[in-house]
């Protein structure tokens, strides 16, 4: 018996160097990123067409009476939504890259990877493209290693096989995805997920690391103002009279925007290192922070911090979530994406007993980010844009549902 185990012992380390010295030469299945030029991108554009299905939910903004629904990387579905219970779809804009997008005065912003679109809306079925602003977002350009070539945009993946050299830079997990109020009179709103905002005639755009400025007075041509640098993990941006609230995968920064080309930053308040959504009142600010393999972390909590000295904010209170995503503030109503695990509905009023306040769960609402309009609740999850009747505050009324419709 024991001589056998030693001979399968010795089998197997044969088997193993094998192995290696096959590895060494073989090719291996790898998923390859897809480049293009920002030239070819740009040169294939043709915005405008009918209504489409909606095959993957991203980023909601309302206008108006205008539902915006993002299709990440795709572009924007444009609905009528003067009846919340019956939504009407209107066009398909086809933006390539696109995953953010915010209105002021009749006109839509747009990414598109590294340039920023600016389109008329005065007629909503038809937006006609006016300027586009080159390579202002330019953190999404790569390197293309396999030709050595620099200054591409990885526009999708496909498996390929690569050989045992180029196998590291293939790796899989190497994926480089683009990272899915009262000083704005003449705006619209976004949901707390939101990487755009307009405040104080000035469109703000954050990236992974950098605070992007654009002065949109004349809202037909965004001039850009400048980039502030505010460091790594940053993911969303809101804002309340005359301050931005970013949030970042490690805490959130507060800026002064009392003059709008020049933000002055008052404060950096420090968590746990989870995803950090944010919405604020007079006096507190409510965060999201989620844990996971790509937010870090491994609390799933709600943070309540008190911002009544905006250089000095202070947490006040947590509790216990079980996978939050985006939140929405209606007078004293908090209303938390809570992902698989549904909506969920607090009274806010006291923020020491948020926990013991819950009002309702909607459990099978698979929920990313909400927006508390002024004529429904909007909600966005992997089945679809829900929108709700909201009047009263404990008690959801499903008006509609704009579905999720994938090929099979």
């Amino acid at each position: 018996y024991f001589m056998k185990r030693i001979w399968l012992i010795l089998l197997g380390c044969i088997a193993l160097s094998s192995c290696d010295k096959i590895e060494s030469k073989g090719m291996y299945l790898a998923s390859v990123p897809i480049f293009e030029t920002m030239e070819s991108i740009r040169a294939k554009a043709n915005p405008v067409s009918s209504p489409t299905t909606i095959v993957q939910t991203g980023k909601i903004y309302i206008y108006q009476d205008y539902l915006f629904i993002n299709e990440p990387r795709k572009g924007v579905h444009i609905f009528n939504n003067v009846d919340p219970s019956k939504p009407v779809a209107m066009a398909f804009l086809s933006i390539p890259g696109n995953v953010d997008l915010a209105v002021l005065d009749g006109k839509l912003y747009a990414d598109s990877f590294t340039d920023l679109l600016t389109f008329d809306l005065e007629n909503p079925a038809s937006p006609k493209l006016l300027t586009r602003n080159k390579d202002v977002f330019k953190m999404l350009l790569q390197m293309d290693y396999l030709n050595n070539t620099a200054d591409r945009i990885i526009t999708g993946y496909r498996d390929s096989l690569v050989s045992y050299s180029q196998k590291d830079k293939y790796s899989p997990y190497d994926r480089k995805e683009p990272l899915y109020n009262e000083t704005n009179s003449g705006s619209g709103q976004g949901g707390s997920m939101a990487r755009f905002t307009i405040a104080n005639k000035h469109l703000y755009a954050v990236d992974q690391t950098t605070l992007h400025l654009f002065d949109v007075q004349n809202a037909s041509k965004p001039a850009y103002v400048k980039d502030i640098k505010i460091g790594p993990g940053i993911e969303t941006i809101f804002p309340f009279k005359n301050n931005l609230f970013i949030g970042s995968n490690t805490g959130m920064v507060i800026y002064d925007i009392t003059t709008a080309s020049a933000p002055v930053e008052l404060s950096r308040y420090t968590h746990i290192r989870a995803c950090d959504p944010v919405v604020v009142n007079e006096k507190y600010a409510f965060v999201t922070l989620r844990a996971g393999v790509v937010c870090g972390g491994q609390q799933n909590l709600l943070e309540v911090i008190d911002i009544q000295d905006l250089t000095k904010p202070m947490l006040k209170h947590s509790f216990t979530l079980e996978n939050p995503y985006g939140l929405a503030l209606s007078d004293h109503t908090l209303y938390i994406c809570d992902g698989k695990f549904g909506l969920k509905s607090f009274d806010a009023s006291d923020v020491s007993q948020i926990g013991n306040k819950l009002l309702e769960t909607h459990k099978n609402l698979m929920s990313m980010d909400v927006i508390a309009g002024p004529k429904s609740l909007i909600i966005v999850g992997e089945k679809g844009v829900h929108q709700y009747d909201y009047s009263n505050k404990a008690k959801l009324k499903e008006l509609s549902i704009i579905p999720v419709i994938r090929p099979n």
